[in-house]
């Protein structure tokens, strides 16, 4: 990536296969030079499609200015433990999508009700309320932050967002073995689309191109191992523990996400499949510790993971099921839906409070989020049942 500023053009290599990966951090390094490279009374040149004006506005005021600031402060947080580096990567990735395309050259007094309502109703066109209020927090931050530097005065009225729950599409148990089966069977299976519309359409290197067996492991693992899709990237045997006793399970203990940080214990069935994992790949010289679980041949692990959700939309295209019952998107979080849906279901008396702090999450996500689609009818016999004493 290369960039003119103030006289001068600036390189900086990505050091990545991804063009998603290349395409944010290009937008975060020019965001910085925006904030230490400009001096105050210098004009800035803004592109405004195909028309090319100049703004008489101190670039260190700009709005991308100011998120680089904030971005800056939010990574001093994360080297302090106080925020999940997770979090601060799906904030960089919202404003990369959305936020700075449309301000990012825009003085940061023009922002406006007029313009928070209008940008709120173009989110609204195909993003959910929760995601909408989530982007809305994110320009709050910047404009706190510009207060708090003397570059604005006051902070400016917020659309308001009703927040409408959306419980994610789990799988029923049928489901969930009719799309284990189909992966199993698609296994060293070439996808229809030619090598040119995958590259175009989905970003796809052709090495790719074929269902690998680690997709029908994810899927399992996942139902019985109550992670989230985004461990998948980063899981390694060293964060891996057989334990064989009265119980028999897995611990993993894995690096912290959303500040939970406590190791995660598996259902039984989780064992098979990572003994099935080990016996697959130490004899291709990768199960040692510091080797990934799933797709270990790939160093790039943001494309890794974009391949297994490539793998797993082509099953659910071939089982008829991206769409549940409600019309909602399936995706490999579905997968810890139904991990979580599973167990309110057919677990015996557990208990909110251990799944929540074993599945890494709280009580009141499980109860809005998860727990929203299950029925009284579902769990008849508990309630019909009574104590012996």
């Amino acid at each position: 990536m290369r960039c003119w500023i103030n006289g001068k053009t600036h390189r900086r290599s990505s050091q990545t296969q991804s063009l998603r990966v290349a395409q944010s951090f290009a937008r975060r390094f020019y965001e910085q030079l925006l904030s230490i490279t400009f001096k105050s009374d210098e004009e800035t040149v803004v592109a405004l499609k195909n028309d090319i004006s100049i703004q008489k506005v101190k670039p260190k005021y700009t709005f991308a200015a100011m998120a680089a600031q904030m971005f800056a402060n939010e990574q001093s947080r994360v080297d302090r433990g106080e925020f999940s580096r997770l979090s601060l990567q799906v904030l960089h990735n919202r404003f990369d999508s959305h936020i700075l395309p449309r301000w990012g050259a825009t003085p940061i007094w023009d922002l406006d009700y007029k313009e928070l309502l209008s940008f709120a109703q173009f989110l609204s066109r195909s993003l959910s309320s929760t995601t909408v209020s989530q982007y809305l927090v994110g320009v709050r931050k910047v404009l706190k932050h510009a207060i708090s530097v003397g570059a604005l005065d006051v902070m400016p009225e917020f659309p308001k967002i009703k927040i409408v729950t959306t419980p994610r599409g789990a799988f029923t148990p049928s489901e969930y073995w009719k799309i284990i089966r189909c992966a199993r069977k698609l296994e060293n299976t070439e996808h229809p689309d030619s090598n040119k519309l995958l590259r175009k359409n989905f970003r796809l290197r052709y090495a790719e191109k074929i269902m690998p067996r680690d997709v029908a492991w994810v899927i399992g693992f996942m139902v019985n191992g109550f992670i989230r899709p985004s461990d998948l990237k980063t899981l390694k045997h060293r964060h891996v523990e057989i334990l064989r006793g009265k119980n028999t399970y897995l611990r993993l203990t894995l690096p912290e996400t959303k500040s939970h940080g406590k190791p995660i214990v598996t259902l039984q069935p989780a064992v098979r499949i990572y003994e099935q994992i080990v016996k697959h790949y130490q004899p291709l010289g990768m199960g040692k510790q510091d080797d990934y679980l799933f797709l270990p041949y790939i160093n790039d692990r943001h494309y890794a993971h974009w391949v297994l959700a490539f793998y797993f939309n082509w099953v659910l295209a071939n089982t008829g099921l991206k769409l549940g019952p409600h019309g909602q998107e399936r995706s490999l979080y579905s997968l810890r839906h139904s991990s979580i849906t599973f167990r309110l279901l057919y677990g015996q008396g557990i208990d909110l409070l251990t799944l929540a702090r074993n599945a890494r999450t709280s009580v009141e996500v499980i109860n809005n989020h998860y727990a929203s689609s299950v029925t009284g009818e579902q769990n008849i016999a508990l309630l019909q049942s009574r104590r012996s004493q």
